[in-house]
């Protein structure tokens, strides 16, 4: 098969809608199930590119979570403890294999970003992954392969009409790559770039030292900015993606967008956040929507008397600013990745408020040294890549 027909394109009025090869070659995807769309192919390609890098570099089973066209969460398959398996709700399935790790990372560091994602896996999705997956709202999934047991509980999502697409992982797309815009075409090389120790070997502050698995973060971090809709920075902590800004016109936008993100992930660790106790059958969704209000300056939203009955079988005590702050100046050893230089040292400025120690980004801005300069006063390290990742 070398196209498949689609119902439209990016929305409904736009038709007729397909993929295919241009070259007249077979596709290197099948569906297995359900009827993807214009979106979740185009979700699910960027995602396959990302876990098929994250692999390579790492080693590990990878995987992401992509809301359009830009990932939610990636991760590499790390054991979860305690209290990561609690607040990814998955501390209920027991010991899970590698794979379900990485997407119960890639899924729970922003969940209320994840809602309705399509999966990207780096491996066969076995069993264990797919339990996970068949009970989050989600569109879809792509994977190199199913095992049959995985393959039979994903046919059961959606009563039937889940996406599972697999992908041939020794598919390599030409090395020119194209697409039109108001009916012009534009052509590039593809951004083949490897992400490797040699990428992170100019540190340019007076901290050098970079922990084995600080070096990890920075792989996951320049290789998910390889995939995020540009300007674009990433916080990584622990082989995992914990919070990404993307799409914005500043870059310190994106910063704090991302910074804020990550300091949920913290937050929903804290004792106060662990200790809510949610009435019975209220949903998962539900509870990532009153965890988020209640950390922020609008907990009344959920704490007022008639309303916070609804979802908690005990009112919680406001979470106040002064407490939250003491909690996230506790986090640390986070990783920031940025696809482009940082203009201002704004930007350190806000990346310390959530732990940051490691930074790496391309550098050559006229202002690295008050960025340097930041850096060294805040005991972090940072590198230079010298090569920008933009992705549009």
């Amino acid at each position: 098969m070398n196209e498949i027909q689609l119902k439209y394109g990016c929305n409904p009025n736009q038709k007729p809608s397909r993929i295919y090869m241009e070259n007249g070659s077979e596709l290197p995807v099948t569906v297995l199930n359900g009827k993807p769309g214009y979106i979740n192919f185009l979700d699910a390609l960027n995602g396959w590119q990302l876990v098929k890098e994250l692999k390579e570099a790492t080693g590990l089973p990878a995987a992401t979570s992509f809301k359009h066209v830009s990932p939610a969460g990636a991760a590499v398959g790390l054991p979860l403890d305690d209290t990561l398996a609690k607040i990814y709700w998955v501390d209920d399935l027991g010991s899970l294999s590698p794979l379900a790790c990485a997407y119960a990372r890639a899924r729970g560091a922003d969940r209320m970003s994840s809602f309705g994602d399509f999966i990207s896996l780096s491996d066969v999705c076995d069993a264990d992954t797919a339990r996970l997956i068949k009970r989050e709202v989600s569109d879809g999934v792509i994977a190199p392969g199913y095992t049959p047991e995985a393959l039979e509980l994903l046919k059961q999502k959606k009563k039937g009409n889940y996406n599972v697409i697999q992908i041939d992982p020794s598919y390599q797309p030409d090395p020119l790559e194209r697409k039109q815009v108001y009916g012009i075409t534009f052509e590039q090389g593809r951004n083949e770039l490897n992400i490797n120790e040699e990428l992170l070997s100019n540190i340019v502050t007076d901290h050098k030292d970079i922990p084995e698995q600080a070096l990890i973060d920075m792989k996951i971090a320049l290789i998910t900015l390889k995939y995020t809709q540009s300007n674009s920075v990433c916080y990584v902590k622990d082989g995992q993606a914990i919070g990404i800004g993307a799409g914005q016109q500043s870059r310190i936008h994106c910063t704090r967008l991302a910074g804020s993100k990550a300091d949920n992930w913290f937050l929903r660790q804290s004792p106060q956040v662990l200790g809510l106790q949610f009435v019975d059958k209220l949903g998962r969704a539900d509870r990532d929507n009153a965890i988020d209000v209640y950390m922020s300056d609008d907990y009344m939203d959920v704490l007022a008397d008639g309303i916070w009955e609804k979802t908690f079988k005990v009112k919680p005590p406001v979470f106040t600013r002064e407490e939250r702050r003491a909690w996230l100046d506790r986090m640390e050893n986070v990783t920031l990745g940025s696809d482009a230089f940082f203009p201002f040292s704004d930007n350190i400025d806000r990346a310390k408020k959530s732990g940051v120690k490691y930074i790496v980004q391309p550098g050559g801005s006229v202002r690295d040294d008050a960025v340097i300069e930041a850096c060294n006063r805040y005991g972090m390290t940072m590198v230079f890549t010298g090569i920008r990742l933009f992705h549009h």
